[in-house]
């Protein structure tokens, strides 16, 4: 299962961690495009429907923070996710945009968190105009405590798992996760098809 407050997109494996056990060496997964299986693709689908409701229930974090011991909202605890996760301050619209939120979203869970010791404000040296946002020792801690509580609960869940599955599923969660990264950047990058306009339009 992922890790509800890691930065999905800040760790890609090396090839050989996509690679091992799966192609000859030097060869490449993307080497020979091919249609997947309709099957498959709805499999996959609604496992990641499952999983994306199981790990994102509020009554779940509660649980968590509570087995972590700390007093913290599911928002706060991913804006803090990202900061640590990237591990350098960063500016009001930059969490937004990493959050996939609003800006006064993000400015609301910034003051609470704040107010509760665990970031702090500091003067953008590029634009003094501009603010950044740190986290603190006791803000790392706290999302120190929610992953630690977080593994446990996945250590006791998939106790029964072998070593070798757990390595396999977590190397090709972090590939899917790469390629859908990268097919979201190219589609932005890309657009619409010169002659067809706006896809929304024509449905």
């Amino acid at each position: 299962m992922p890790d509800p407050n890691a930065n999905p997109t800040s760790r890609r494996p090396d090839r050989a961690e996509h690679d091992h056990g799966r192609l000859p060496a030097g060869a490449s997964h993307r080497v020979a495009r091919r249609e997947p299986p309709e099957a498959a693709l709805r499999e996959l689908q609604e496992a990641l429907t499952r999983m994306s409701y199981l790990w994102t229930r509020a009554r779940r974090h509660g649980r968590i923070a509570a087995a972590a011991g700390v007093a913290i909202e599911r928002a706060g605890s991913q804006l803090l996710g990202v900061l640590v996760a990237t591990g350098e301050p960063m500016r009001l619209g930059e969490l937004a945009a990493r959050l996939d939120v609003e800006a006064p979203h993000v400015t609301r869970e910034v003051r609470r968190l704040e107010e509760a010791g665990l970031v702090r404000r500091d003067a953008d040296p590029d634009d003094r105009r501009a603010q950044q946002i740190r986290v603190t020792p006791a803000g790392r801690d706290v999302i120190d405590a929610i992953n630690a509580a977080g593994r446990n609960a996945m250590r006791e869940a998939l106790a029964e798992w072998s070593d070798e599955d757990l390595a396999i599923v977590a190397r090709l969660s972090h590939r899917m996760v790469d390629d859908f990264t990268a097919h979201g950047e190219r589609a932005q990058l890309l657009g619409p098809a010169v002659g067809q306009g706006d896809p929304a339009a024509a449905r």
